[in-house]
C-alpha cells in the first residue's frame, strides 16, 4: 500500500526528477508560465508555491534555501520580486489550465501560470 508515500516518480530516478523539477522551476519563473503534462505540472505547483512562500517570509535563511534548491541567482531575485505581489495571499499562487492532448502519446497537456 502507498500510505504516506508522497513522491510521484514520473518515470524517472531521483536525480533525474530533481534536475527536471529544478529546470522546470527556473523556466517557470523566467517566463511566468509553462506548458507541460498534467502530472509534471501538479508536482511543479508544489515546488513553486513553497518557494514563493519562503520568499514572502524574506529572511536570509529563506533566500539561502531558495538558492540551495535552484542554484540560479537571477531566478532567486525574480522570485523575491514576484513574492511581493502575494503578501496578502495565503497560498494558491498558481493555476493549471487544461489545453488538450499531446499528439504523439495523447498525454494531457496543461499550462501552469501565476495568478
Amino acid at each position: 500500500m502507498r500510505h504516506k508515500r508522497d513522491v510521484k516518480k514520473l518515470g524517472r530516478n531521483k536525480s533525474h526528477r530533481k534536475a527536471l523539477m529544478r529546470n522546470m522551476t527556473i523556466s517557470f519563473f523566467q517566463n511566468q508560465k509553462i506548458i507541460t503534462t498534467n502530472a509534471k505540472a501538479k508536482q511543479l505547483r508544489r515546488i513553486v508555491e513553497r518557494l514563493i512562500t519562503l520568499a514572502k517570509r524574506g529572511t536570509l535563511a529563506d533566500y539561502r534555501r531558495i538558492n540551495q534548491f535552484l542554484n540560479h541567482p537571477q531566478t532567486v531575485k525574480k522570485i523575491i520580486d514576484i513574492s511581493k505581489k502575494y503578501v496578502d495571499r495565503n497560498g494558491g499562487y498558481t493555476q493549471i489550465y487544461k489545453i488538450g492532448f499531446r499528439r504523439g502519446d495523447s498525454a494531457e497537456k496543461v499550462m501552469i501560470k501565476l495568478v
